[in-house]
């Protein structure tokens, strides 16, 4: 269909007769034991049947119904049918259907039906007294109109489940994931494919991104040249300063390597050692000479030098971090298939001293065996903090001594509406608690992954975000305060209680929740955070370590107090320091930084809500994480923060949130709320010391180019509103975020973070010669400014020629070594003249194709071809094959 609007009159002629609001109630309570009764084994036996039976379809039909606006934001929303084809006749009108939606329904198309929003992503399908069952073989179809918009399959979530009063709650089969064979991917058999870019991928009509069609990637890669020469010498991430002084090898490592560590405790080096002996290279007698120099002259911490002789390897540093990255860079080196190295000298240092992996096990658990992993990646690539995201609305995932519900029922997601056992179902976790999305690290757990970072040089710095993002805290402490209230212990009830229940404040979270935010005005909530930090301190004494820096989140707070009597007691307090109801998220921030700063710790922070402190309130010393988009301006947060003497860790979503997608294509897992088309080569392409710089060279959302202005503003009283860094203010440093919300297994995970996390190391270590210098005087960049000029373009074009090399012929093979489940790129391809040219992000990869659905056959140059083409990528190793795209 050409025209994008589709009218209401069409979307009644698929079977969608009337329209219907949606409501936002609980649930009877009635329903909440369901799961905890003796059943009916011949009901229970019907039901099973019929949600075994029952095929799901679910389809987005456009981003533009005429009802709402085409443009903007305000007004949009999206159309979309759930088709219901059951398998057997089912004639009961006591069920309803819980299943998780992304955005909230905001109108019913069909009187048949009614969709009831529970609690967050939760909704609720009931059957109105125009429903006249369930039979055999005939669809039932279900339309409604969604908030905003929908790009993804990802979207539509899984495990739909069906209720019946008294009886256990049954999965609907189909709506289950199930895992591609040669991918190792999740897929969603119930979801409808995207096939139109222009009604189904446009999120407006000013949009004018392309979706990554094998044309579209074909061009975008036609200036990566395969040269497998240019990995031999090369190592991830980039030297500081790296001369080469032979072109033919002087040494192998094919018969291993004697070790001479000096004065350096073996200990520190031997998680290095281990990834050498990973790729054949172990300890021999007879090997090659490899000594550890302690340097008198301290370098800068994890700087090391590194020099390869004919007569042998010398490891130079002045710190456990700089013996393991020139180990690191030895590794680098190495290719599988050739174990000789040539003759060179390095001298090297870190860019930044502060490069970061975050990681949200929150919203679905990810196991300790993925921590482990991904922590022994992020030392092989030199990065050393891992921010480790516990505690979430939709799960806490630590064991706390003495406050167990947090795990009991916090660390689960199951049908219980009373939420005694369980935290509601969200993000298409289904009804039962014992899913692998459930989880949590055991006091034990946490300590072993404590003491795994260390030996690899990385500090894992916990978070519990709150006072917003906190439904699971608040939750597993209500149970804790019914479970005690019950047992006559009404002041343990109420000592880590988080809200206030007479507060009566409307409000929804960005997340769509009412109740996820702690009450900031009562004593409770800080004798709970007191506690459960103190209990981490003792964790990571007990791993030997000191807990030094704590992230509070303090983000996306929607607030829960302004009609809180405990509150406006407070407020009516002279001394308390609240200025205004206003106030009081910032109070909540400014008093926690101070509290943690008595007991030694540096308080960290998203960069939204440790903008609302006051600066003078807060201790000199605090770290934010900017995760403003800097399209929107993105860089006036980060230049203010860092102007106050803050470490300012840059977390740009464009670029450095990995739970985006990697293209622009709505079979690509992930959020895309700031980028759909995050790949590799465009976070190579970042200049963190001048984030406006990047206009020059990035499009917004919608591929639009956008204007970063870095001048300096001021209001009308003269005060500075916005404006340049201050002169020689610096970063601290990156890190990259996964956010869990669409991303339910390790494999998933491991997709999404690799490779992109080597590029986040290049970037976190080595700064290139091509990025534009920082303008402290201030500017303007937008696309047709020329601060990066074409010399600078080039050298980036050049620069990338060897990475992406160095990847498809040598490093991702070593993720193979490793069983990291790393993205196998998408390939480019066209038909021209009859004959198929194909090419991938990475030279080195192999490609295949195949006509009509034939057999595969390895791509290798131009082929003739004809009929209906497939192309798919190939992993470093040959077994795991990457997402087919169809080129005709």
């Amino acid at each position: 269909m050409n025209n994008k609007l589709i009218p209401i009159t069409l979307l009644m002629s698929l079977g969608l007769i009337a329209c219907s609001q949606p409501t936002t109630t609980q649930v009877p309570k009635d329903e909440g034991a369901a799961a905890q009764q003796v059943v009916d084994s011949e009901p229970q036996q019907a039901l099973h049947q019929f949600a075994t039976s029952l095929a799901v379809n679910y389809h987005t039909l456009t981003n533009y119904p005429q009802q709402c606006t085409s443009s903007g934001v305000d007004g949009r929303c999206f159309a979309a049918q759930i088709e219901l084809t059951p398998g057997v006749d089912f004639n009961r009108k006591d069920w309803a259907i819980y299943f998780s939606q992304m955005r909230p329904v905001k109108q019913v198309l069909s009187d048949a039906f009614e969709l009831t929003q529970v609690k967050g992503d939760l909704h609720r399908i009931t059957p109105t007294d125009k429903f006249k069952g369930f039979y055999k073989g005939q669809p039932v179809d279900i339309a409604f109109l969604g908030d905003l918009w929908q790009l993804s399959e990802t979207d539509a979530m899984p495990n739909y489940y069906i209720v019946v009063p008294g009886l256990k709650p049954e999965v609907i089969t189909s709506t289950q994931l199930t895992v591609d064979a040669s991918t190792g991917m999740e897929q969603r058999p119930y979801v409808e494919a995207y096939v139109s870019a222009e009604s189904q991928y446009k999120r407006s009509d000013t949009d004018k991104l392309a979706w990554a069609t094998p044309k579209v990637l074909f061009d975008a890669n036609q200036d990566i040249e395969s040269r497998p020469a240019l990995a031999v010498n090369a190592i991830i991430p980039t030297p500081k300063r790296q001369i080469i002084e032979s072109q033919s090898p002087v040494l192998s490592l094919a018969s291993g390597y004697h070790l001479d560590t000096g004065s350096v405790s073996k200990t520190a080096v031997e998680a290095a050692l281990s990834r050498l002996a990973r790729l054949g290279v172990k300890p021999s007698h007879q090997g090659v000479a490899l000594k550890l120099e302690t340097l008198a002259t301290r370098l800068p911490e994890g700087g090391y030098r590194l020099n390869i002789t004919a007569d042998g390897i010398t490891i130079a540093a002045s710190d456990d971090a700089g013996f393991s990255y020139g180990l690191a860079s030895l590794t680098s080196l190495i290719s599988l298939d050739n174990l000789s190295l040539n003759a060179m000298q390095i001298q090297d240092e870190p860019r930044y001293g502060f490069r970061g992996m975050h990681v949200d096990v929150a919203r679905n658990f990810h196991s300790k065996q993925f921590i482990l992993d991904l922590l022994d990646q992020m030392a092989a690539y030199k990065l050393n903090k891992l921010h480790l995201h516990m505690a979430d609305d939709e799960g806490w995932r630590l064991e706390i001594d003495g406050l167990p519900e947090l795990t009991q029922v916090g660390s689960r997601r199951c049908h219980d509406l009373q939420e005694d056992t369980c935290l509601l179902p969200q993000l298409g976790s289904g009804p039962d608690g014992d899913s692998k999305v459930n989880g949590y690290y055991s006091k034990a757990d946490y300590i072993e992954i404590l003491k795994y970072a260390a030996a690899r040089q990385i500090q894992v710095i916990p978070s519990m975000d709150m006072p917003g993002h906190s439904r699971a805290a608040i939750k597993s402490m209500e149970a804790r305060y019914r479970r005690l209230k019950a047992e006559g212990n009404e002041a343990g009830a109420n000592e880590y209680r988080l809200i206030d229940p007479l507060d009566k404040t409307q409000y929804a979270s960005i997340q769509y929740y009412d109740d996820n935010t702690i009450n900031v005005c009562m004593e409770s909530s800080y004798h709970f955070v007191d506690k459960v930090v103190s209990e981490i301190a003792k964790l990571h004494q007990a791993a030997g370590q000191r807990l030094d820096l704590y992230h509070i989140g303090a983000d996306e707070t929607a607030g829960a107090w302004v009609e809180s009597p405990v509150c406006q007691a407070l407020l009516a307090d002279k001394d308390s320091g609240l200025e205004s109801e206003a106030h009081f998220g910032a109070y909540f921030i400014e008093r926690l930084a101070n509290m943690l700063a008595d007991k030694g710790i540096k308080t960290a922070g998203w960069s939204d809500g440790m903008s609302h402190t006051r600066s003078d309130s807060m201790p000199a010393k605090n770290q934010s994480n900017i995760w403003d988009v800097v399209a929107h301006g993105g860089h006036k947060r980060a230049h203010a923060q860092a102007n106050l003497g803050w470490d300012t860790v840059l977390s740009n979503p464009e670029v450095l949130y990995f739970d985006f997608p990697y293209e622009a294509d709505p079979k690509e897992h992930g959020y895309y709320w700031a980028s759909r088309s995050t790949n590799e080569r465009k976070l190579f392409s970042f200049m963190p010391d001048n984030l406006p710089a990047n206009a020059e060279q990035w499009t917004d959302i919608e591929g639009k180019s956008f204007e970063a202005d870095d001048t300096l503003k001021l209001d009308d009283a003269g005060k500075r509103i916005s404006g340049p860094l201050n002169q020689g203010v610096r970063f601290k440093g990156i890190q990259g975020q996964l956010w869990s919300e669409t991303i339910r297994s390790d494999q998933v995970v491991e997709y999404m973070v690799f490779p992109r996390l080597l590029v986040l190391a290049e970037r976190a270590w080595h700064k290139a010669d091509w990025e534009v210098p920082y303008q402290y005087q201030g500017a303007k960049y937008n696309a047709e400014t020329n601060y990066f000029t074409p010399e600078m373009r080039e050298k980036q074009r050049i620069q990338w020629q060897t990475f992406a090399n160095t990847l498809g012929y040598k490093e991702l093979a070593k993720l193979d070594k490793a069983g990291i489940a790393y993205r196998v790129p998408t390939v480019g391809a066209k038909i021209k003249d009859g004959y198929l040219q194909a090419n991938s992000i990475y030279p080195g990869l192999g490609i295949e194709y195949r006509i009509d659905g034939g057999q595969w056959r390895q791509y290798t140059e131009a082929a003739k071809v004809s009929g209906r083409v497939e192309v798919r990528g190939v992993a470093a190793d040959g077994m795991r094959k990457g997402r087919i795209l169809r080129v005709n």
